[in-house]
């Protein structure tokens, strides 16, 4: 790592909003991008689009719209971030910091199209209570209009419509209270800074409160961890308004580096396109959720077949979040791109979750050649052999869940996390955050506060590595309890059995009844296009002999359906609990189920039901190489 222009000894900030000035006043930072939002214009006009933000840009930015907000607002207030992607949403999260407001980033539903995205919005506006809400002007119009028509008996309506409207296109023009006054405002380590939701996967979503130095700690540890400084260069897809995109937002402004961002709706319409972006700005770090490895080996290639040269040599981290990271899948993507540069050393499974900000662990370390071993097909997300020394604030146990003793390793349990970054707990509901966030281990007295995380893990080998399961609610049980299986085994299975013709992270496994019990095993699986009915048998015979001969698992009950009707969070997670009500009460649009109750037989049927609004919307040092800076450069 280079040191010209910044002192590693520079004593880091409370608050990750102070860290801005800081570098935007260094001469070598000053016009450095902080931030480039590409558009994907390739299918219209053969070509990227690029609009940057550097650092000075920023800042003075950040500090005209927060003038503004104090204009309306007052300090503590909480505003609703209904901004949408892109670079005026980062400089509005970053507005709101230095105003001391806490924001609820939310992504903004299309007024006039009730549903699923609607039932979001309501939540968020009962919960938190916002001052006010800001949005683009033309999306203030649209709610308006929409709310205007609406009946009296519409509760949503009637929130929007008593609600504050605040113009991001008018707050970039500044406010009247003056930097004076901003200069010396913002939020304090103890202050609530943002209102998250986590992702619902497995229950409603709930708000976690997040204070400034909280957010602060854990984009520190991230990128300590990850070795970021003002050298490095993040290529993001996800969501801003999540967790992981909000908090990669802030690690690039605490690090000094430069964030190259394009929306969820691009990669997904265009998954080669996150590749190409690496490859055009040298990146050296890249978040991911693993399923984007896959949907990359599958979509990645150009319509005509044909394979455009890539250059990953520079990816020093490509972190895997969330999902079980399953090693064949990495492997595989490893292989594939290894010509252009990718290695193996680059690969950093990691763990994180909303109520923790969101980073947690990684098992990526520096000069480490090899991919860790795996374990039960999956690779780990953290080696706590090292955290004690590298990050003692950190905490990790595995704990039997009944008596919340720590487990030997070897031994699976919940995972607990105790660290700085937890949040605060869940806005509205103290049983649930007492629940969750004051967990402590018996017989310690004045031992530390954990957090539950609800998922399922293991520790193992001599370094101690932390293979994440999966979330405990996910877990299968079987033969009347007596046996359990995590479904993401039957759904990859599935998935393998017939890649060609099934959506990948589309697939979710359940049983019938919640409770452990005799009840059939279901597969539910988007198909990527419409056939026969004869293949339809096929297929479904496929995924059943797959589930049992990789997993030993007997399903009876397969059900296919179209595209965008498995229920997933706005983060791309299945909601296998809303997947299996919605089916037991008829509510999906079925295509064609195989029903298996000792003699095999199969049914097609076409269904009614609702359609689901669930699908995934949801220089040396300052550049760190010349021909990275002369390239950034170019795009302001």
């Amino acid at each position: 790592m280079s040191t010209e222009n910044y002192d590693p000894c520079y004593p880091d900030q409370p608050v990750v909003h102070r860290y801005l000035p800081v570098w935007a006043k260094l001469p070598a930072f000053g016009a450095k991008p902080a931030f480039v939002w590409a558009e994907d214009d390739t299918a219209a006009a053969r070509a990227m689009s690029y609009a940057a933000l550097t650092y000075s840009q920023l800042d003075s930015a950040v500090e005209r719209m927060a003038a503004g907000l104090l204009d309306t607002l007052r300090r503590a207030d909480t505003v609703l971030v209904l901004a949408s992607p892109g670079l005026r949403l980062v400089k509005l999260l970053f507005a709101c910091q230095r105003a001391g407001l806490t924001a609820v980033p939310i992504i903004p539903p299309d007024p006039s199209r009730p549903g699923a995205a609607h039932a979001r919005l309501l939540r968020a506006v009962s919960q938190t209570r916002p001052r006010a809400a800001v949005a683009d002007a033309l999306y203030i119009g649209a709610v308006m209009k929409s709310a205007a028509v609406a009946g009296s008996h519409d509760w949503l309506a009637a929130m929007l419509r008593s609600l504050r409207w605040l113009s991001v296109d008018e707050l970039e023009q500044g406010g009247d209270s003056g930097p004076a006054v901003t200069s010396f405002m913002g939020c304090e380590p103890e202050d609530a800074y943002l209102i998250q939701y986590t992702s619902g996967a497995t229950g409603v979503p709930k708000p976690v409160v997040i204070t400034a130095g909280s957010a602060a700690h854990n984009v520190r540890a991230a990128r300590r961890v990850y070795d970021l400084h003002p050298g490095s260069v993040v290529v993001s897809w996800l969501p801003q308004y999540h967790d992981c995109g909000l908090m990669f937002l802030l690690l690039t402004v605490v690090a000094g580096a430069t964030c190259v961002l394009t929306s969820p709706d691009a990669f997904v319409r265009r998954p080669r396109l996150w590749l190409e972006l690496v490859t055009e700005f040298k990146a050296t770090c890249t978040p991911v959720p693993s399923f984007a490895l896959p949907l990359v080996l599958r979509r990645g290639r150009s319509p005509d077949g044909r394979r455009p040269p890539l250059e990953l040599g520079s990816l020093e981290n490509l972190i895997l979040i969330n999902e079980p990271i399953y090693k064949s899948c990495v492997d595989e993507f490893v292989a594939e791109f290894r010509r252009d540069g990718l290695r193996a050393a680059s690969i950093s499974p990691s763990y994180g979750l909303a109520e923790n900000c969101t980073f947690v662990s990684t098992a990526w370390r520096r000069r480490c050649g090899d991919l860790p071993p795996s374990y039960k097909k999956l690779l780990p997300s953290a080696r706590l052999s090292r955290m004690a020394d590298e990050e003692p604030e950190i905490e990790i146990a595995v704990v039997d869940e009944e008596t919340s003793e720590p487990v030997e390793d070897g031994v699976e349990g919940e995972i607990w996390v105790s660290s700085p970054s937890n949040g605060s707990g869940y806005l509205g509901h103290p049983s649930a955050s007492r629940e969750v966030f004051c967990a402590r281990l018996p017989g310690k007295a004045g031992s530390s506060c954990f957090v539950r995380t609800g998922d399922r893990g293991v520790v193992r080998g001599a370094e101690r590595y932390l293979y994440v399961l999966g979330r405990s609610a996910d877990v299968l049980a079987l033969d009347g309890g007596h046996r359990s299986v995590y479904a993401h085994y039957i759904e990859t299975a599935a998935f393998g059995s017939a890649a060609g013709r099934l959506r990948g992270g589309c697939i979710a496994a359940f049983t019938t009844a919640p409770a452990p019990s005799t009840s059939p095993v279901v597969v539910m699986a988007e198909l990527l296009k419409v056939s026969g009915g004869g293949d339809h048998n096929r297929l479904c015979e496929g995924i059943r002999r797959a589930a049992w001969e990789e997993e030993g698992v007997s399903v009876g009950w397969i059900v296919l359906v179209e595209s965008g009707v498995v229920p997933k969070t706005t983060s791309g997670k299945l909601r296998r609990g809303a997947a299996r009500d919605k089916l037991l009460a008829g509510k999906l649009p079925i295509l064609f189920e195989a029903r298996y109750d000792g003699a095999e037989s199969s049914v097609p049927w076409v269904g009614g039901g609702e359609e689901m609004d669930d699908k995934f919307d949801d220089m040396a040092t300052a550049y760190g190489s010349a021909s990275r800076r002369l390239r950034l450069q170019s795009f302001l």
